[in-house]
Formats: C-alpha cells, structure tokens, sequence
C-alpha cells in the first residue's frame, strides 16, 4: 500500500445506483488525495455511463472482479443494497482495504460488531458514509447549539418528509426488514444519528411504523422516533415517502428562542445533476431556504453554513494517513442500528 501522505489512495466504487453514482464517485473523483481506479456495476447502462464519465477508472461487472484486483488498491466503498454489505465489507476486509460502507450499515447489530472485530484484527479502518452530518442545515444548527443560541433545548424535531407514493424504483421499494429495508432503516439511519450527535447518548426510545405500500409484507414506509438523551434534551423524529404535505425539517424549541428550517439540503439534487463539488455554488442553500431563529414576533433568517459532503473523504484520507479520527466511528452507526432494532421489536 502506497504511502498515503504523499500518493492518492486507490479507491474502488462498489454500485453505481444512487450511492455511487450520486454521492461517492463524485466526491472522489473531486478530491485529490483519491484516484477511483474501479467501478462495480453489472448494469450495462450504468456501466456505460461510468466508462464515460470516469474514462480512467476501469469498469467491472462484479465485486469478485473487483477482489482480484485488490492488491492495487488501498480502499473499497460500498454502495450496494444493506443485503450485500456483510459479505463484502468483510471479503474487503480479508484483502487487506480499508471500507467505507453506505448506510445502513448491516442488516443486525450483530454483523456490525463482527466487521468491527475483523478491521481491527486486519489492521484496516471501517467507517459508515452518514454524510447527513454534513448537511448545510445541519451544520448551520450544530452551530446554533454550540453558540447558545436557543439557550437549554427543550425539543428537538427533526423529519425527512415528501411525496413519492410511486416508491424510489430500486431495492428499497421491495427490501423486508431483514434485509435493512424500510424508511427507518433508510433515512433514520440519518435521522437518529443526528440527533445523538447533537444531544448526545440515548436513554430512552419508542418508535412507530407503518407499511403503506402495495406490498403488504414489505417493510415500513413511514416512521415515527422518540428519543430521550441522557442530556434531558427529547427527540421526535419523522420519516414518510408518501407525505401528501411535509413538515418543517427542523423545528427546535430552547429556552431562549426556537429555531424552524423547511426543506431538505441540496447537495444530493446537485450532485445528481451532475454538478461537482468545486462548483463555487455547491453546498450553497439560498437565502429564502435559511432557517428563522428567535421567538414568534422576533425572528430573523440564519444564514446558512455550506453543505459539505467532500469533508467526509477529506477527513477519511487524514485518518488512513494517520493524521486523525475517521469521519465517523463505525460503533457511532451501531449504536443507531440497536436503537432501529429496538424500535422494530416492540413497533
């Protein structure tokens, strides 16, 4: 393996869905300290369109070409169906990469604290893609909190919300509960992570869900979470793809003031609109998307910090090169998958 301080790390793309196509190839291919030397996909359009778009990297139909490959690369990111991920995050691991996994992690708790235990007798690192760390609204709340702005938080609501009664048109429309399908799965993956990364450890959860779909055996398509932080601040997290009407992404209530945010980050629809991220306008929200701060009467617009999923990788490369923590701890995504499991057991 290359010297990481001074060659780019040697970057495999596993799926060329929405995660590798949208999120992670664009992110590497911008960031200097990576080379994406191959892409994973056995769909022959999606293959064209990655030998087009990545002329350099060299386009496989399967992880297993992929393997033996391995000795000239230093690291696999997995964006291929939670299914897939156990098997190979710890085939990866037995070659001696380091991985990146999209959420959600694994499909059990179990099957994560087992590709935890394998990376650390590897000597590889293990980390989770929880990007929505990253979000322009997100990290412009982050900062009202540390600041003080709204004084002791009291509430915290959170929701990922819209109107897609059609499904998404891949594996989440028809993946069950054992499989790491469902919306809580999907987006309170992001949604519960948030919230302990502002308020801290979990002591009490509910949850609820719901199967709206045409497939009455298919998992949850909308979802309801409590949480109570060992810090007093309580959570109330929403998740629906059938949202005849959304809510406010954030509404956050303190003892000084509240803070209310409409509308999702827009680092996802650029990315897939093919803009890159050394665009001067990625990750920019515009000024009628900020977020309003103060009390009902006294209230203004925030604005906006800039949405930056590159930070993910940025940080990645200092881990592997030794220079400081990875982006996300893989038990951090853990602990989100036990709180999940808890929520299906007694929903």
């Amino acid at each position: 393996m290359p010297d990481a301080s001074t060659a780019p790390i040697r970057t495999a793309v596993v799926g060329f869905g929405i995660s590798g196509r949208v999120f992670h190839a664009p992110l590497i291919e911008a960031d200097r300290g990576y080379s994406l030397d191959v892409i994973v996909t056995a769909d022959p359009e999606r293959a064209a369109e990655a030998a087009r778009r990545y002329p350099k990297a060299r386009v496989v139909p399967t992880p297993q070409a992929m393997f033996a490959l391995a000795a000239d690369l230093d690291l696999m990111v997995l964006g291929t169906p939670p299914l897939t991920h156990l098997d190979l995050a710890a085939t990866a691991i037995a070659h001696g990469l380091h991985v990146v996994v999209d959420k959600p992690f694994v499909t059990a708790s179990a099957h994560g604290e087992e590709l935890i235990s394998r990376a650390a007798d590897a000597g590889v690192q293990l980390t989770v893609f929880q990007n929505r760390r990253w979000d322009a609204d997100f990290l412009t709340l982050q900062k009202l909190v540390r600041e003080g702005a709204l004084g002791d938080i009291r509430t915290f609501e959170s929701r990922f919300e819209w109107w897609r009664p059609e499904g998404f048109g891949n594996w989440r429309d028809t993946a069950t509960l054992t499989e790491g399908g469902g919306i809580l799965h999907d987006l309170g993956a992001h949604l519960i992570d948030q919230a302990i990364q502002l308020f801290g450890p979990v002591q009490e959860s509910y949850g609820e869900t719901a199967n709206h779909s045409s497939h009455p055996e298919g998992a949850d398509t909308e979802a309801f979470v409590s949480l109570f932080h060992e810090s007093g601040v309580r959570s109330r997290l929403w998740m629906n793809g059938m949202a005849a009407r959304v809510g406010p992404r954030f509404h956050v209530l303190g003892s000084k003031a509240g803070y209310t945010k409409w509308g999702l980050d827009s680092q996802e629809p650029v990315l897939a609109a093919g803009m890159t991220p050394s665009d001067p306008a990625y990750g920019v929200d515009p000024q009628d998307s900020w977020g309003v701060l103060g009390i009902d009467g006294d209230a203004a617009p925030v604005p906006a910090e800039r949405g930056d999923y590159p930070r993910f990788y940025v940080q990645l490369a200092a881990a592997l090169a030794g220079h400081g923590p990875l982006p996300v701890q893989p038990g951090e995504s853990l602990e989100v998958l036990r709180i999940i499991e808890k929520i299906h057991a007694f929903a």
